[in-house]
């Protein structure tokens, strides 16, 4: 078992999740339970499926974990593409998030092909 808190994309999870956090608070209130919800659970997703993944034995367990880590930050980057088009938030505080995600996204697959080879 690895210490999950010492991976750098368990810690880049958290600050998006933090990040996604901070503009969820500027959204309309009647997106409370739609569009808000909807971010607050995939950005949690992204460091919870690490921590959880980082306690499994099997390299086939921890690898599940960080595919479904992967595809939060896929649903939470369409979230915030769709904020953008929706003109629900300032481009250039979507912008930075999406940075983070990407880079994310590229740090989660180069982890999941390293646990695989």
């Amino acid at each position: 078992m690895r210490n999950f808190k010492e991976l750098l994309i368990w810690q880049r999870g958290m600050e998006i999740w933090e990040e996604s956090y901070k503009i969820t608070q500027l959204l309309p209130a009647d997106e409370r339970f739609g569009l808000v919800s909807q971010i607050n659970r995939a950005s949690a997703s992204i460091p919870a499926n690490i921590a959880e993944g980082a306690s499994r034995k099997g390299v086939k367990d921890q690898a599940r974990f960080i595919q479904i880590a992967l595809g939060s930050t896929f649903e939470l980057e369409t979230f915030y593409i769709g904020m953008t088009r929706l003109k629900l938030a300032e481009e250039a505080e979507i912008n930075r998030i999406l940075e983070l995600i990407i880079e994310e996204q590229k740090m989660l697959s180069g982890y999941l092909k390293q646990l695989t080879s």
